[in-house]
């Protein structure tokens, strides 16, 4: 297939383009500079521009996956989605939402939970709904846990957390809990659902389904090459830093759970490396 790839360039959708090629696909990345050059063929288009990219599906695209960050807008992002879905008449659309969506979970949540989503993500349900009630389109919606692996991701960023503090550092409460899936194994889940999911198919990609945060912030601590010391980070003290819709979803504990997607025939196995 021909897939379009927004957020091609960025951490994981770099992963879905890497993958994609490996299994014979032809990947193209969108750019917003013409003259940008990336690893993979490129088309030109922007998500605040919507008739950019009506633009950039052409008839020979098959598929788009959106592993785009969101805009600072929901209503731009939304514009963003209907323009897709109203240019992939008979095609799919695979678009990366994430677990942030279910709130605070005490038991393990499936693909079946309801949404009840915090203030970082307060609209995100609503542009999953549209890819999953898109007339004429095969939508799936794939919801990430917190992603890490090559040095990336929120894990990456707890590692420079303890080289800048001297310790390993964790927001919110030691019983904090991330659910958590390895790049690449996301990347297998976005090619399996380009294969195989049926229309308004929601899957979680989530291999690991609550890691504690104190154990992530000590192996943070060894890989800033520390001895494995973590301590507590305020949530007040940490949004002065990062901002209080950040901090507050790194204090978030859930637990969640991805049978769809192993139903799916989804097997993730690369271990945790911070």
């Amino acid at each position: 297939m021909k897939i379009l790839v927004i957020g091609g360039t960025g951490y994981i959708g770099s992963a879905v383009v890497r993958r994609l090629s490996e299994a014979g696909h032809e990947p193209l990345v969108l750019v917003r500079d013409p003259d940008e050059r990336p690893a993979a063929p490129s088309r030109t288009g922007d998500l605040t521009d919507p008739a950019s990219l009506r633009r950039a599906v052409t008839p020979e695209i098959d598929a788009v996956v959106h592993a785009a960050t969101p805009t600072d807008s929901w209503d731009t992002d939304l514009a963003a989605l209907a323009a897709l879905t109203d240019t992939l008449e008979g095609r799919t659309l695979v678009y990366l939402s994430g677990i942030w969506v279910l709130g605070r979970s005490a038991e393990a949540v499936d693909e079946s939970a309801h949404t009840n989503p915090i203030p970082i993500v307060s609209e995100r349900p609503r542009l999953e709904r549209h890819v999953l009630d898109a007339t004429g389109v095969r939508g799936v919606v794939i919801r990430p846990g917190i992603v890490h692996g090559a040095g990336g991701g929120i894990p990456g960023m707890m590692v420079a957390w303890a080289r800048a503090a001297g310790t390993g550092r964790y927001v919110g409460e030691p019983t904090v809990r991330w659910p958590m899936v390895h790049v690449d194994d996301l990347a297998d889940l976005v090619l399996l659902a380009l294969d195989r999911a049926r229309a308004g198919s929601v899957l979680h990609a989530v291999s690991e389904s609550s890691v504690a945060v104190k154990e992530l912030a000590v192996e943070a601590d060894l890989a800033a090459g520390g001895s494995g010391q973590a301590e507590a980070w305020p949530v007040d003290d940490a949004a002065t830093e990062l901002g209080e819709p950040f901090a507050e979803a790194l204090a978030l504990d859930q637990e969640v759970v991805a049978p769809a997607a192993r139903e799916l025939g989804w097997a993730p196995y690369r271990r945790r490396r911070m």
